[in-house]
């Protein structure tokens, strides 16, 4: 079986099972798969994936680098369980959407985005590896499951799955490197978004495309950047939804 990061089925979760959860003997004392994820989600949450390492984790653990070798092979496999433990932090529709395959949709899409914003690392993990753990197929069965109840035929659930959650995910990873950047600046969101339009706008060849695009955003409504973000989210959501049933009407 080839390591994560050796091949395209390459992944922590097709990896044998005797080999996963520590279960080998001599493993350290106080340490666990759980406890090790749940600490390479909070590093890579304060510190970003260019900083994180193993090393940086065993420091984090108060252990040996080699301790955390019995429960996971690979730094490739670690982040696998990372991912799919944040893709646990997803809240799946309740009782108050319904049975209404609408809200439900725009439940599943708003808290991806969020999911992003909160986690801007995962944005470049999600493509990287297959994503078959079980946090992640458990959301992947509740989008599908919402799709097929759209009406769409079988051959356009994956197109308009797409459509949805790329969206999402091209969303929720542009306004989470927006705040990390504003983060970063030690500016609010707001100021950081004000003071790069001003400096932009003192350029004469950028002025017009400026004073074009704050009329825009004023017509758009919305006094902070959340707010503006929040707006144009949910009316590209609607417009997506829209396309969707006048597809269903189209036949």
């Amino acid at each position: 079986m080839a390591k994560a990061g050796q091949g395209p089925r390459a992944s922590v979760w097709l990896a044998d099972e005797g080999r996963r959860g520590g279960r080998r003997g001599g493993q350290p004392s106080g340490l666990d798969r759980e406890r090790i994820t749940e600490v390479t989600v909070r590093l890579l949450d304060a510190e970003g994936l260019a900083k994180f390492s193993m090393r940086r984790l065993a420091a984090e653990l108060d252990v040996t680098a080699m301790s955390v070798y019995w429960y996971v092979d690979t730094k490739d496999e670690l982040l696998e369980l990372a991912l799919d433990a944040v893709y646990g932090e997803l809240r799946h529709p309740g009782p108050e959407a319904g049975e209404d395959w609408r809200a439900q949709l725009r439940t599943l899409a708003r808290e991806n985005r969020r999911l992003l914003v909160r986690h801007p690392w995962m944005s470049r993990l999600t493509g990287t590896y297959l994503n078959i753990g079980p946090h992640s197929l458990a959301f992947s069965r509740q989008v599908q499951g919402v799709m097929r109840r759209s009406g769409l035929p079988a051959h356009r659930l994956t197109g308009a799955i797409s459509a949805v959650f790329q969206f999402a995910y091209g969303y929720g990873t542009i306004e989470g490197h927006l705040l990390a950047r504003a983060a970063d600046t030690g500016m609010s969101p707001d100021d950081y978004f004000q003071d790069s339009m001003n400096a932009v706008a003192e350029s004469p060849d950028n002025a017009d495309v400026i004073e074009e695009s704050r009329a825009i955003m004023s017509a758009r409504g919305g006094d902070t950047i959340a707010e503006m973000l929040d707006r144009d989210f949910e009316f590209a959501l609607d417009l997506l939804v829209a396309g969707i049933e006048a597809m269903v009407e189209r036949g």
